[in-house]
């Protein structure tokens, strides 16, 4: 049977509550976009609330209504960003031709963040503050690192079930595997974002035919 149709009074009761979601998404989207603009003008890995509010020109109790603290922004802005980056990254693997070139994808996509001037830009205030958010978010840091593990993890099963991996068969842990690649491959893109340096095509294919290499890979 068909879904009911909303009636009158339904309509009636959602209807403001309609109105004030698209004002506080509105408002969370502002405070996002000023922490942004205040980084890459200032460079500063630490912008105060004070400078996020000024950018927005917010208050105080907007943000507050919002975020508990600013680490309590920074962790939300992080896993936005890695879900954002999960899509990126799905959607190159999607254009793979086998299971092992999406896995290629997957490393060239992440470290493409340390090629693009605005994505690294705004990846790098990150690093100042990953080990402590992920100690006071523990579930939240693990979620958003999971949206990407997973599609890697879904590529090398396809790939040992293809036979274009020849790791240890039926005792192979394609998620623990997946997870290291990313921790090797999140490593790297951290380097470079800490120097300001760019990979190359060479750094880029070391890293893959390494990473590939240990997993088994045929070719």
């Amino acid at each position: 049977m068909a879904d009911r149709a909303p009636d009158l009074v339904e309509r009636a009761v959602t209807r403001p509550l309609a109105g004030r979601y698209e004002t506080s998404a509105d408002e969370v989207r502002r405070l996002i976009e000023a922490t942004y603009t205040v980084i890459e003008r200032t460079g500063s890995l630490d912008p105060t609330v004070r400078d996020i509010l000024r950018q927005s020109g917010l208050s105080n109790q907007v943000f507050y209504r919002h975020f508990r603290s600013k680490d309590d922004l920074l962790i939300a802005m992080l896993d936005h960003g890695r879900r954002q980056m999960a899509d990126h990254l799905r959607h190159r693997m999607s254009l793979a031709a086998s299971p092992l070139d999406a896995a290629r994808a997957w490393i060239e996509g992440v470290l493409a963040q340390a090629t693009d001037r605005r994505a690294a830009a705004r990846t790098r205030p990150f690093l100042a503050h990953i080990d402590r958010l992920a100690a006071r978010f523990p579930e939240e840091q693990r979620a958003s690192e999971e949206a990407m593990i997973q599609l890697l993890a879904s590529a090398l099963r396809e790939a040992a079930a293809t036979g274009l991996l020849t790791g240890p068969g039926e005792a192979a842990d394609h998620d623990r595997d997946a997870r290291t690649v990313y921790l090797l491959t999140i490593a790297v893109l951290h380097d470079h974002l800490r120097t300001g340096t760019r990979p190359d095509s060479t750094q880029t294919d070391h890293l893959v035919r390494f990473t590939l290499t240990g997993l088994g890979g045929s070719r």
